[in-house]
């Protein structure tokens, strides 16, 4: 009777659940993950592990296919990215970047043949916008 509260919250808050099936379906694949990390080997293997699971955590949540971050990155990687852009690697970043790319391929395909124009999209304060390019 000590968590009365607790247990009848949900009553006054009808964005509650009652019981906690989602979180648990949600977190499920972490779980595992974690208990994989278990074998990594050795603890440089366990960093290198938590670091690939957190990446692909890291892709889910910002709506990235995993595979695809991770193809384009190492292609990148391998073909000597420069350190200090590495900021641009990161899957939000690299999220918004091949959004804004796609916008603007649709935008020009959609403009350029109406006005015989070039165009630019260009993304501004969470915006994309075009631009016309000088002739």
């Amino acid at each position: 009777m000590n968590h009365w509260d607790g247990l009848t919250r949900f009553l006054d808050d009808g964005r509650i659940e009652l019981d906690t099936n989602i979180v648990e379906r949600s977190i499920r694949p972490i779980v595992l993950n974690r208990k994989n990390a278990l074998f990594a080997g050795h603890d440089q293997g366990a960093e290198n592990w938590a670091c690939i699971a957190s990446l692909i955590e890291t892709c889910k949540l910002h709506g990235v296919d995993p595979q695809a971050y991770f193809t384009d990155v190492l292609t990148k990687l391998v073909n000597l990215w420069p350190a200090s852009r590495i900021d641009e690697l990161m899957p939000w970043t690299w999220a918004a970047e091949r959004l804004t790319n796609k916008l603007a391929a649709r935008l020009s395909r959609a403009a350029a043949p109406a006005k015989n124009q070039a165009i630019r999209a260009v993304r501004s304060k969470d915006r994309l916008r075009l631009v016309k390019l000088p002739a």
